[in-house]
């Protein structure tokens, strides 16, 4: 169909954090306000993508997403064209409030509405990059490939891809078991570990379980922003606790204990995120004494223990005396890729069992044919081969990201040399003062604001080099030195 004009459309005043909802409200004001009307055909999702300069991925959701809401509509060979009776169209106020979902639904807070956004740039292909993800790249997929396919054929010939337990298939849990047993110093059993979606999925369910009537929870306070959402979505008042050069403030956090009630305290104890910080085992072993003493719940965030350079790791805290309160979390998706979503957590069974309960509610039970997949790399010791091979391609990325960091800023910088994980923390002081820093928060870097909201003033920098190749590495800190030093 020829169309007359080309229809222009402009994102830079559209509401939204994300190009996805930039370009979902354009449309959808458009519509409401009469600039497109009723049978107007839409621009193809290529030719807007080119003219907004935009993945096409992107537009192909919005109008899939209109078209749910009955504002658009596709017809086969002739293009998307906005809908010739719109929903909600010549309404009264009082018939149109029946229908308006958002007065029926349980307000989300404004974090949780961030991270959502968040997680939509990252679908759009947003570069938010250099948090300390894994570099996807680097996994085996011939061997995956190959091992789905027989992990598949064997299920299927025995007839194991039926409901299964809750808490995990017991291959799985098996082999984490001996893995935490012979890698970490963690004595348990297999009926105090159960498999989830990610350890964001564990740090939910801790929250559903640790009882806030109880007290507070306290975190760090730069903090993983989702373990944030995740327990105050679930009714717990959120304390914080200043953090040092050595990670977790013990004395402070003495002084929170005795003047509040506490039900539990969230820690990355390996690598603090996001500082990076190895929290030290004479605080690790102050923090389980603190944790008996009072009798709250330690929730261990183990999110990248994997990832360790100049010496043997500290020991988890749940490998230590006086580990009876913690709860462990550990994720396989640092080793192999985000989208692979699969942790795991440690406890007494009792507080196993609640997580199992929970998970019947949520999702049944995981992936039968992942866990499966898994286990069985872990049992050949294909896993441990992969780990070993990028943990030294990570090192050379981290060395690598610090002598570029010292050739393009010089002494403009400072940062301690992390002794693991996928970044590095940057003090950014000295060159922040009078600075436009707009163009680096979701950028290339992570401004130390973003991790709290309660701090207004940049000084440091969190740049992951994990998915970056050395290449890369100098292009972005190159970049970065312009933007900051000019």
């Amino acid at each position: 169909m020829l169309r007359a004009w080309d229809i222009q459309f402009l994102l830079a005043d559209s509401v939204g954090k994300t190009l996805h909802a930039k370009l979902l409200n354009r449309i959808t004001t458009d519509i409401q306000n009469g600039r497109l009307t009723p049978g107007c055909l839409l621009p193809g999702s290529r030719s807007l993508a080119e003219q907004l300069g935009i993945n096409r991925k992107t537009v192909q959701q919005v109008y899939e997403e209109l078209e749910v809401q009955g504002l658009l509509k596709s017809k086969l060979r002739s293009g998307t064209f906005v809908s010739e009776i719109l929903p909600e169209q010549n309404l009264s106020a009082a018939d149109a409030s029946l229908i308006n979902l958002v007065q029926k639904t349980k307000p989300s807070s404004k974090l949780v509405k961030n991270l959502y956004s968040d997680a939509l740039a990252l679908a759009d292909c947003i570069a938010i990059t250099n948090d300390g993800t894994p570099d996807v790249r680097l996994i085996p997929y011939d061997l995956l490939a190959r091992t789905y396919r027989r992990v598949c054929v064997n299920l299927s010939r025995h007839a194991k891809l039926g409901y299964g337990d809750p808490r995990g298939a017991i291959e799985l849990r098996s082999s984490i078991q001996k893995m935490l047993a012979s890698d970490r110093f963690m004595h348990c059993s297999v009926q105090e570990i159960c498999v989830v979606r990610g350890s964001q999925m564990g740090i939910y369910l801790a929250s559903r379980i640790i009882d806030p009537k109880k007290g507070a929870i306290i975190i760090e306070e730069l903090c993983y922003l989702p373990a944030q959402a995740a327990f105050e979505a679930n009714g717990f008042t959120v304390i914080k606790c200043r953090l040092d050069e050595q990670g977790l403030d013990i004395t402070y956090l003495r002084e929170i204990l005795a003047s509040h009630e506490v039900s539990g305290v969230y820690v990355t104890p390996h690598h603090q995120y996001p500082t990076t910080v190895c929290l030290p085992m004479h605080r690790r072993l102050a923090l389980l004494d603190l944790s008996k003493f009072y009798q709250f719940s330690i929730i261990e965030d183990d999110y990248d223990h994997e990832f360790h350079y100049e010496t043997h790791p500290i020991p988890p805290l749940a490998s230590l005396p006086n580990s009876e309160n913690v709860i462990h979390i550990g994720s396989m998706s640092k080793v192999l890729a985000p989208g692979i979503r699969l942790g795991y957590l440690v406890s007494g069974t009792q507080f196993i069992e609640r997580a199992a309960q929970e998970i019947v509610l949520i999702d049944r039970q995981g992936n039968t044919i992942t866990e499966h997949v898994i286990a069985d790399l872990m049992e050949s010791g294909e896993i441990k081969r992969h780990i070993r091979k990028v943990r030294r391609e990570y090192k050379d990325r981290r060395n690598h990201a610090a002598q570029e960091f010292i050739r393009f800023f010089g002494n403009n910088v400072s940062f301690a040399l992390p002794t693991g994980g996928l970044a590095i923390w940057v003090d950014i002081s000295q060159l922040v003062e009078g600075s436009d820093l707009s163009g680096l928060q979701n950028s290339d870097s992570i401004l130390n604001t973003y991790f709290a909201g309660d701090q207004k003033t940049a000084t440091h920098i969190r740049f992951g080099f994990g998915a970056l190749n050395l290449d890369e590495i100098t292009k972005v800190i190159k970049k970065l030195s312009q933007h900051l030093i000019g």
